[in-house]
């Protein structure tokens, strides 16, 4: 027997329709390319956010058509998250710290109709414009006196505000299939063309509904949000279509990532949760303690996209009272798996107890199953101890990549994540290393990940990163690579010395190489295939290191 509710499907123009009516008077600021701060309410977004749908239609963009973006936090990206998803074509968010070559693939393989661009990125456009292989129109997300010269993009290029005034504010969302496509986002993985995950209208209203609860992000419309995640990054993991749903103020940044501009944009707007990566907060932890500074507002913020060091959860927590949220996730999770919320009993734990605890990425939200296993598909305890690749499963999980439905992704119903993980008894989980990241030496695994974390510890490090480098009698043995701390002077010896007694001797890494920087990808993660390649002969065995 079927149930007598009603069929109302899960939309993405819901959220906007839904704070429109609840939120009308919420602010949206964003300071912008230009330099100055932009303000205005949602129900401004709503009106150009129906303006620019119906501009998208008269350019001849259908349902499922795909349109790109190239832009920064802000308030015309918002607007396009709802007018291109609310009327039925597909929002491709692009990643424009991607190589080139990339990109063009990228554009290519999507087969964007219209790409819209912040002018930071007109050089990428311009080049873009030469390469793709089918006719497509490239809008300026700026006024009309800000307009470039055409130049390559000569009877192609649009002017974003001239769309949003030549067209009324009367649209009508249509109704949907829930199952349809909503957007778009391609990984940026180290080896091979990026692979597209096409989220449905489904599972981003679900995976907003999830991340948004108290044992989530926990996000209110007490909430001051601003998203440092790029939102050309997994949908800035959810974050603007959660402010939509809870009624949350947000605060876009922009390009100014730095310490000092992201210290002042909280301070201002009085900023109570933010989520970004730990290379964008180790800036602006380091900003804060060099300037004296604090913070007034902040009360937690989200980090995720690589592990958390322990160091950094213990400055932010310790000495600036901002409670840390140590997420994990991937693109082809929409990207939200777990968040490390910590259990009543264990609140009472000592500070260094509970620590450890926030090293782990956490527990998972409602929606994910997760499961750990051997190399033989056994599934392993959740005991704290058993290590073992890391499956999941749920309604935002992707089945299969863009244009590659035939490839068999899933086992058995689960998705390989590529991580190495366990999971205790509490349900919260480890991620112990990449499985391209672990370090096999004398055929015992050690975890790069754990290394880090140790060397981040010392106060004179700044951040460090851990690969294998091949050995002629171990196989691979550790090799740290560490940025100091401005002004710092920390010795290999004294470094190697600080691991006595917090990790295994054998783990200990072998060399310690101190650099200036490190590499970074696309979404600010280490290029940790970069540094193997460049030292897999530090310790003199001439064979090049297996692909990884």
């Amino acid at each position: 027997m079927k149930g007598l509710m009603m069929e109302q499907p899960l939309l993405v123009a819901s959220l906007l329709t839904h704070a429109e009516r609840h939120h009308a008077d919420q602010e949206i600021v964003s300071r912008r390319v230009e330099g100055d701060i932009h303000r205005y309410s949602v129900a401004d977004l709503g009106a150009r956010s129906r303006r620019m749908a119906n501009a998208l239609a008269s350019l001849g963009v259908g349902r499922g058509s795909r349109v790109g973006t190239l832009a920064w936090n802000g308030y015309r990206h918002m607007e396009l998250y709802f007018a291109v998803s609310g009327s039925g074509a597909v929002l491709h968010t692009i990643n424009p710290r991607l190589h080139i070559d990339q990109l063009a693939y990228i554009v290519d393989h999507a087969e964007d109709r219209v790409i819209f661009f912040d002018l930071t990125f007109l050089p990428i456009i311009e080049a873009l414009a030469t390469r793709v292989t089918r006719p497509t129109l490239f809008v300026a997300m700026c006024d009309p006196d800000r307009m470039p010269v055409a130049g390559p993009l000569e009877g192609s290029l649009l002017c974003y505000e001239d769309l949003i005034e030549t067209y009324p504010d009367d649209y009508v969302w249509p109704r949907l299939d829930e199952e349809s496509a909503s957007s778009l986002c391609y990984t940026s993985g180290t080896t091979g063309n990026p692979k597209g995950v096409l989220y449905s209208h489904r599972s981003t209203v679900l995976h907003t509904y999830a991340a948004a609860l108290p044992d989530a992000l926990n996000c209110s419309a007490r909430d001051v949000i601003l998203p440092v995640v790029p939102m050309f990054h997994v949908n800035a993991w959810g974050l603007p279509y959660i402010a939509c749903m809870v009624g949350a103020k947000l605060v876009f940044p922009g390009p100014a990532l730095d310490g000092k501009s992201l210290h002042e944009l909280i301070e201002a707007e009085q900023v109570t949760v933010s989520a970004g990566v730990p290379t964008v907060w180790q800036g602006l932890l380091t900003y804060v303690a060099s300037s004296g500074c604090s913070f007034s507002s902040m009360r937690r913020t989200i980090i995720g996209g690589a592990p958390c060091p322990t160091a950094m959860t213990v400055q932010f927590q310790d000495l600036y009272k901002v409670d840390v949220l140590h997420a994990w996730g991937m693109t082809e999770l929409s990207p939200v798996g777990t968040v490390c919320n910590l259990k009543p009993h264990q609140l009472a734990m000592s500070p260094e107890t509970r620590h450890a605890i926030q090293a782990k990425q956490g527990r998972a939200v409602f929606g994910i199953d997760m499961k750990i296993v051997d190399a033989n598909g056994k599934e392993l305890p959740w005991d704290g101890e058993a290590v073992g690749d890391l499956l999941v499963r749920g309604p935002w999980v992707a089945r299969a990549y863009f244009r590659d439905e035939a490839h068999q992704v899933l086992q058995d119903g689960w998705f390989p994540t590529g991580d190495v993980a366990k999971i205790d008894q509490d349900g919260f989980m480890q991620i112990t290393d990449r499985s391209k990241d672990v370090i096999k030496s004398g055929g015992e695994w050690i975890s790069s990940i754990d290394i880090e974390n140790v060397a981040c510890l010392h106060p004179g490090v700044s951040s460090a990163v851990c690969i294998g480098a091949r050995h002629p009698k171990w196989d691979e043995r550790p090799l740290l690579l560490v940025v100091r701390k401005s002004g710092n002077t920390v010795s290999k010896e004294e470094l190697l010395a600080f691991f006595d007694g917090r990790v295994a001797k054998w783990w200990k890494p072998d060399d310690i190489i101190f650099v200036e920087t490190l590499p970074l990808g696309a979404t600010g993660k280490v290029l940790k295939n970069r540094l193997r390649e460049q030292f897999h002969s530090h310790y003199g065995a001439d064979p090049a290191p297996a692909s990884r």
